[in-house]
């Protein structure tokens, strides 16, 4: 399981560079692939992942501008 869990970590790493990088907008098949990376193993995620999975998935399905507030 921890396994999982670090592949699962670093692939939220990935999603979370490449919409600040507005990869959706630029390469929508990419990000779309690596969405399905992380969806595969949707009962594992936590509740926050889950949440930002549904908010990039909105964003590429309608092409927003993803920006976030830090």
């Amino acid at each position: 399981m921890n396994n999982l869990r670090q592949k699962i970590e670093l692939r939220m790493q990935i999603i979370e560079k490449a919409m600040k990088m507005q990869m959706h907008l630029i390469d929508p098949d990419t990000m779309e692939m690596l969405l399905e990376r992380v969806k595969y193993c949707w009962g594992v995620l936590s509740e926050e992942d889950q949440d930002y999975i549904h908010g990039c998935q909105h964003a590429l399905e309608e092409q927003i501008e993803w920006k976030v507030d830090e």
